[in-house]
Order: structure tokens, then sequence, then C-alpha cells
């Protein structure tokens, strides 16, 4: 059973977020990572980027699959996690310590959208 947080928000495509204030947090889920395997490569967007809910904002390789990166909200990234440049494995040591970008949201009600932690987990259990 892959691990599910109260305190995030989830996209059915397997990404969470941590909404703080006007930021949101994101990355892949513990069911994601486990379903990659070995994650070899995250392709993350540039600061500046403008992200779309619902849009490719990247991509996730492992030794076995490659799958792309779905973002949750609208808006602009603020940042990346330059640590996953040279150590993209440590989503697989822990998928929620790990982030992939933050984002400055420009629609709030997205947030709405997003599936609550039982949600989620019913989604992983299909």
């Amino acid at each position: 059973m892959s691990k599910v947080l109260e305190n995030l928000r989830y996209a059915d495509s397997h990404e969470w977020v941590l909404v703080e204030g006007d930021v949101a947090t994101v990355g892949i889920t513990d069911y994601a990572q486990h379903a990659l395997g070995n994650i070899v490569y995250v392709d993350m967007p540039e600061v500046g980027d403008e992200v779309t809910a619902g849009e490719e904002f990247g991509a996730v390789e492992s030794v076995k699959a490659a799958s792309d990166l779905i973002s949750p909200v609208s808006g602009e990234v603020l940042e990346i996690n330059e640590a996953l440049e040279d150590s993209p494995e440590l989503i697989n040591e822990d998928a929620f310590a790990n982030w992939i970008m933050k984002v400055k949201i420009s629609d709030a009600s997205e947030i709405d959208a997003l599936l609550d932690a039982a949600a989620y987990a019913k989604v992983c259990e299909e």
C-alpha cells in the first residue's frame, strides 16, 4: 500500500500538491514512484515558466518507463528542486520530501478540483 498524506491534495495523474498561501509545492506521489521503479532522470520546467493545470510540465524517467508530469495548478514556476538534477533517485527514497517545483498559483479555484487523500487512495486501489 502506498503512502497517502492527509495534508495534501492530489491529481488523478499522480502528482501531489501542498498549498501554502498562494504557493503550490508539487511532486509525484509515493504510488507513482513505486510504479515507475528506479528514477534516473527528472525533466523540470525553468524558473519563470508558466504552467497550466492539466498540461504537461516535464517528465520522470525510470529504468523501465517514462511518464509525463501533469501540472495540477496553473501559475508561474518560482523554484525547482535542483537536487533532483544530480540525484533524481531522491524521489524513490521519499516522494513527499522531494518535491519537483513550486508554483505561484494564478487560479486558486483549481485547488478545489483536486482530490483529497481519501479520494486519491481510492484512485490508487483501482
